[in-house]
């Protein structure tokens, strides 16, 4: 059967650009690699994560009165997401992210929120009215929606699910409390914690001293090539990361944490729902975009039987 999510977080325009190398400062480089605008905004790729691994998606976003939106929601319902919660913001432009991307697919990215710093506790709630079974949030709006959005949950009993993106040292985690699962990367571990993951160790006190903070159930940790690191309180376990080609790196903590948390809501099983979500990562750094490298459910199991048949 299928759950409905309540995704509230930023939908942007990506400015993609593929360098072989950074300039240094003051220097002009030309490239050949290109450029394009995709889809993007950590919101906008789990929703459609969400949406392409079978979940009844519903999304709350704020976007400018321009092409861009225009552009972007017909994007949505054609991947059949809810787009009856997208507010529109007359003063401000569609949110912008500037993403740099190397060759071994490393990427830097720069984000212009514009209407997205307009989501309020208003339009969240009013989201609620759609019933959800579970409820996404990132950091990428401002702390008012984000956490309204956990109270919202926590009152009426719905299991929400974290994506610690984009992190910032003051963020009030404490408001958060009760998080189903709280997904953190390695970069935003170290800046909500100040403990790097960089060992098993080190991740474990991270995962320790982020579950005190937030009562959070589970925590998960996406430590990249390594893997995840899954703490459920007492115990922890490391799922290793699936070796691919790496194209491009954009997106693929938020397709991870979707899958991690629509299959945790499926059957309850943290440790299945994790591997899961390595195999969509796992795709996901294979392609290039961001939008355009979310894999679908049927892509997720016929690499999972390819990892199978091969062994």
């Amino acid at each position: 059967m299928k759950k409905r999510v309540l995704v509230v977080s930023s939908a942007n325009i990506d400015f993609v650009q593929r360098v072989k190398r950074m300039p240094d400062g003051g220097e002009t480089v030309i490239e050949q690699n290109g450029y394009s605008y995709v889809p993007g905004g950590k919101g906008a790729n789990s929703a459609l994560a969400f949406a392409r691994v079978g979940a009844d998606t519903v999304f709350c976003t704020k976007m400018g009165k321009d092409d861009n939106a225009k552009k972007l929601k017909k994007l949505y319902e054609a991947e059949g997401i809810d787009t009856r919660f997208i507010g529109e913001d007359r003063e401000e432009a569609t949110g912008l992210a500037s993403i740099i991307v190397e060759e071994d697919g490393q990427n830097r990215i720069i984000v212009y929120p514009g209407a997205n710093n307009c989501l309020c506790e208003n339009d969240v709630e009013e989201a609620f009215t759609c019933y959800p079974d579970g409820v996404f949030i990132q950091f990428e709006i401002p702390d008012e929606a984000s956490v309204a959005a956990a109270r919202f949950a926590r009152e009426n009993g719905i299991p929400f699910f974290v994506d610690a993106g984009p992190a910032r040292a003051d963020y009030p985690l404490e408001k958060l409390q009760g998080v189903e699962i709280l997904s953190p990367n390695e970069t935003e571990c170290e800046i909500l914690t100040g403990i790097k993951p960089d060992s098993v160790q080190n991740c474990l006190k991270a995962a320790i001293r982020l579950a005190t903070v937030t009562e959070a159930k589970y925590v998960v940790l996406k430590l990249g090539r390594r893997g995840c690191f899954v703490y459920d309180g007492k115990y922890y376990n490391i799922i290793p990361a699936h070796k691919v080609s790496v194209a491009d790196t954009t997106a693929a903590g938020d397709v991870f944490t979707a899958a991690l948390s629509y299959a945790y809501m499926q059957k309850g099983d943290i440790l299945e729902a994790a591997r899961f979500a390595t195999l969509a990562a796992a795709i996901c750094v294979s392609r290039e975009g961001a939008s355009t490298s979310i894999p679908t459910l049927k892509e997720i199991k016929a690499f999972a039987k390819s990892i199978k048949e091969a062994k």
